[in-house]
């Protein structure tokens, strides 16, 4: 009942739910209390009213946004309050005292102060907003002052409405007592504090403390980009839950040889950005992107199929290739956006067969087999479990953007697999990590991704009281206890090292001080590496988890693991790598023969009905390498799919970049001596002239892909 309320509601916890309901129903107990009139009741019920609401604007709850939709936003529910005093003093015959006047102009002088107040801040963010945000780039070509405190700008608009505070509270005790001198201390506080905040603001608007011009801050960056000749760029756009699709290939990019940038469009993923030695440069507007000059770049990979994409696809002389975030057997992955590329580029020879399967007017000679570099850290299978209690790792893909039954098991066959999984009579461990987009779409999908989480949760609390693991939770309580020690204190560094220039510096001012630091990077590294075996230290082996966020990562829980079970999906054939049993889910219902035919991924694995009645066969191979009949499938699969082992994946996507720089070379040498002094991209910027119809296509595409950033990325 709870979760289900939890979920109608839009609220992310039951303390969430909670404090909707109590400013629910505080609000009208402060209505009646103000009709009665019942002081002690108003000052009560208010009182409930203001933490419930500071509690929900700390927890960023949906509720809030959606209270503002209906026009019951922060501003409006303060000045109810205030009004029901009003009318609260009324009542209690105090409309012709001058306490009754004094609370009247503090609160229209108070909400007179909210204008200037909003203005000001509005204002010094937008003066402190630069067309770009900078990762290791360095702008010492322009002044870029610190930005304003912290504790000025963030959440100001609630700061500033709380400053009616001492006025309700300093009324209302006058009120009840007789004592008018705090009513009147009290309004006096309220307008001297919002008067005081709002001056407080003003020396930001000078000139040194602003940042500088865009068209200022443009030329640094061109300048910039003219010393550093970037050769190979990464180019990136999607929404905030996309970052990993960019975050994967940052360690590739580091490892090129050349010059790597990564060139990213919404201002939102920078801080979503693993720690990198790449340059990364930032540009939302696509008229900015548009006139910027990469004149060095012949290389641009492309993680994702998105509008954006076009307005360096126009660039005519760099080559450009969709790499994708994911090699799978999902249609995504022959999307027929992909001809617009000069190359696709596949892990290994299944990604071309599937073009060719496909038929969507991407040339074989067009494709290029280069590995899949980021799978490195997987570590190959022993043969034998790691620990006594086997791990399987549960990790369903999300439900996508239609209706196909056949995307996730989570809506048919996950809490079958789950259940099976925990109550299996051979005990095994069972890590739970679902896809970041789970429940983004389907309602459905959030529910059983709720009800499984749940159901993983009780188990592990029975496991934890259960008397066959008493021995080992004892034994291992010390070294569970400093593990979890070790943690707070690996995030604690992290958050130091992480967080470029001084706490509550805005973007410009992170731009600024952002540059690489190869002794803060490689501490960062190994604190990563720590901090991951800190975190598997700090549970037994035989508990049951539930692994959300970036971190642990999806190949973290891959070596913790020694089987999976998941969907059709790039999650299916990056495990392919470890040589370990996995189990896909048919939840389409085609029948094991027809879904191994259709699914390449899945010739090596035990497939799974909605009902899961074959995950047996999954736990046997796990715990008996003698009763893994499937072994030999999946070392001929793993070369089919991610290509051969020797020359390493990360030489072979140098290579193809190196190969690919030199055919645009070629190809800029042919078209200068083609069409002799004119510049190379002169027609490109010509069709821009014409009343800029360009880019206010490309503007356009901008504006209306933003939603729909992933909904055409490969999975």
């Amino acid at each position: 009942m709870i979760s289900t309320a939890i979920r109608l509601a839009r609220v992310g916890s039951r303390s969430e739910l909670a404090a909707a309901v109590l400013m629910g129903l505080s609000y009208p107990c402060v209505m009646i209390a103000a009709l009665i009139p019942d002081i002690w009741m108003f000052a009560a019920a208010a009182a409930v009213t203001y933490v419930a609401d500071w509690y929900l604007h700390q927890r960023g709850s949906y509720l809030v946004n959606r209270l503002n939709k209906v026009r019951a936003g922060l501003p409006i529910r303060f000045l109810l309050r205030e009004l029901l005093l009003i009318l609260l003093l009324a009542r209690a015959g105090l409309a012709e005292g001058p306490l009754f006047y004094a609370a009247v102009a503090c609160f229209l002088l108070f909400y007179g102060l909210q204008a200037p107040h909003g203005a000001l801040t509005t204002l010094i963010r937008l003066r402190r907003t630069m067309p770009v945000v900078t990762r290791n780039v360095d702008l010492h070509a322009v002044r870029i002052p610190d930005a304003p405190p912290r504790a000025l700008l963030r959440r100001s608009s609630e700061k500033m409405l709380h400053l009616d505070i001492p006025a309700m509270a300093g009324v209302v005790v006058a009120a009840a007592t007789g004592y008018d001198v705090v009513g009147y201390a009290g309004t006096a506080a309220t307008v001297a504090l919002g008067l005081l905040y709002t001056v407080a603001l003003v020396p930001y608007l000078r000139r040194r403390r602003r940042v500088p011009s865009g068209p200022a801050v443009l030329k640094a960056v061109q300048k910039w980009l003219g010393e550093y000749q970037p050769t190979v760029a990464l180019y990136f756009s999607g929404s905030e839950d996309s970052a990993y699709q960019v975050n994967m290939w940052l360690g590739t990019m580091e490892q090129l040889d050349g010059r790597p940038i990564v060139i990213m469009r919404e201002r939102g993923l920078v801080a979503k950005l693993n720690e990198t030695s790449v340059p990364v440069l930032c540009i939302p507007g696509g008229q900015h992107l548009m006139a910027m000059k990469f004149d060095s770049v012949r290389v641009t990979l492309y993680p994702a199929n998105v509008g954006k994409n076009i307005h360096m696809l126009r660039v005519p002389t760099m080559k450009h290739v969709f790499i994708g975030h994911g090699d799978s057997d999902k249609l995504a992955s022959v999307n027929p956006f992909s001809k617009v590329y000069d190359e696709v580029w596949t892990a290994g020879r299944a990604g071309r067969d599937r073009y060719a399967l496909a038929d969507v007017g991407v040339r074989d000679e067009d494709i290029v087999e280069v590995g899949r570099p980021q799978l490195a850290p997987i570590e190959s299978w022993t043969g034998t479990p790691k620990n006594p209690v086997p791990t399987v790792l549960y990790a369903p893909t999300w439900e996508g953007w239609d209706n196909n039954p056949g995307n996730t098991s989570l809506l048919l066959a996950g809490e079958n697999i789950v259940r099976r999984l925990l109550e299996a009579e051979r005990p095994v461990r069972l890590i739970y990590k679902p896809h970041p987009f789970t429940g983004i779409r389907s309602k459905k999908a959030l529910a059983a991704h709720e009800r499984i989480t749940a159901m993983v949760r009780k188990a592990a609390a029975e496991r934890a009281a259960d008397p066959r693991w008493a021995d080992e939770t004892a034994a291992g309580q010390a070294e569970r206890a400093a593990a979890r020690a070790g943690l707070i204190r690996i995030e604690a560094r992290l958050a130091e090292l992480t967080k470029p220039g001084r706490s509550g510096g805005d973007q410009a001012e992170e731009s600024r001080v952002s540059l690489a630091d190869p002794v803060r990077l490689a501490e960062i590294k190994s604190l990563r590496t720590e901090w991951n075996a800190a975190y598997w230290r700090s549970f037994g082996w035989w508990e049951h988890t539930i692994v959300t966020g970036a971190q642990p990562t999806l190949y973290d829980c891959f070596n913790e693991s020694d089987a999976m079970v998941s969907d059709i999906s790039s999650v299916v054939s990056d495990f392919i790598a470890s040589g370990k049993p996995y189990a896909v889910t048919d939840s389409a219902g085609l029948g094991a023969e027809e879904f191994r035919r259709q699914n390449t991924a899945v010739r090596a694995a035990v497939v799974l009905s909605n009902g899961a009645e074959e995950l047996d066969g999954l736990l046997a191979a796990v715990a008996d390498p003698a009763a893994d009949s499937l072994a030999g499938a999946r070392a001929e699969l793993r070369k089919y799919l991610l290509g051969p082992d020797e020359p390493t994946s990360i030489e072979q996507f140098d290579a193809a970049v190196r190969a690919l720089a030199v055919k645009a070379e070629t190809r800029n040498a042919g078209v200068q001596q083609r069409i002799g002094e004119q510049a190379i991209g002169e027609l490109d910027r010509e069709s821009d002239a014409g009343g800029r119809s360009t880019e206010a296509e490309g503007n356009g595409v901008a504006e209306t892909n933003g939603a729909e950033a992933t909904a055409t990325a490969a999975p």
